[in-house]
């Protein structure tokens, strides 16, 4: 006796394939079509993106991003923040906690290439500390177009502990949209969360909690 669930799945898997099908076909047929000035167009255009985005990283690497670099006054923080859309800033002290995310946001530079990632010491920084309320440590000012979107703060939303993986920051920061993310929770990006905007000349956190 044949099993209908068998039978179901059989079923969705030939629509799934014959769809797939029709879509290469579909394809096929339009690039049959090209003539070749159609393809010079499309060659033409393939290497002026290729050309913008060249010179994007360029400029990128020309700002530091591709590494994890130190901010050693408050000064440079706001030249950094000015010259790079998206920022990632890690508060620290040196600790073994801020030693674990170091480690992290080490790894997101190199891979991350379209954001600054740099850490300040908010014990040198008070005037920072003061305006951003950073209280806890290690904190991550989440930074686009010169505002502080989000927080992340100590690694509560990261498991509670300090085993957490590269992959768990990168979903987290992904949220605020400070990254290009493409991974299997790419539709964390789409997620609408709690932001809390703020330039970061003018504005202050009032809610964060206390170490």
């Amino acid at each position: 006796m044949a099993n209908p669930i068998q039978e179901i799945l059989e079923k969705q898997v030939l629509t799934v394939a014959k769809a797939m099908e029709d879509k290469i076909d579909d394809e096929i047929a339009s690039l049959e079509k090209l003539d070749e000035d159609d393809l010079e167009v499309l060659r033409e255009r393939r290497l002026k993106q290729m050309k913008k985005t060249a010179e994007k990283k360029k400029r990128w690497i020309s700002l530091g991003h591709g590494e994890y670099s130190e901010i050693h006054s408050e000064k440079d923080f706001f030249s950094v923040v000015k010259a790079s859309e998206r920022v990632v800033c890690h508060f620290y002290r040196e600790n073994w906690p801020c030693k674990v995310m170091d480690k992290h946001m080490s790894i997101l530079a190199k891979q991350h290439i379209e954001t600054r990632f740099v850490k300040i010491q908010a014990e040198k920084s008070p005037f920072l500390a003061e305006r951003l309320k950073i209280v806890v440590l290690p904190t991550l000012a989440l930074i686009k177009n010169t505002k502080v979107d989000d927080y992340v703060v100590g690694f509560n939303e990261l498991g509670g502990k300090d085993d957490f993986s590269t992959e768990d920051l990168e979903e987290r920061i992904a949220r605020a949209q400070v990254i290009h993310y493409e991974g299997e929770s790419s539709s964390l990006k789409a997620k609408s969360t709690t932001q809390v905007r703020r330039n970061v000349r003018q504005s202050a956190r009032s809610d964060s909690d206390s170490e």
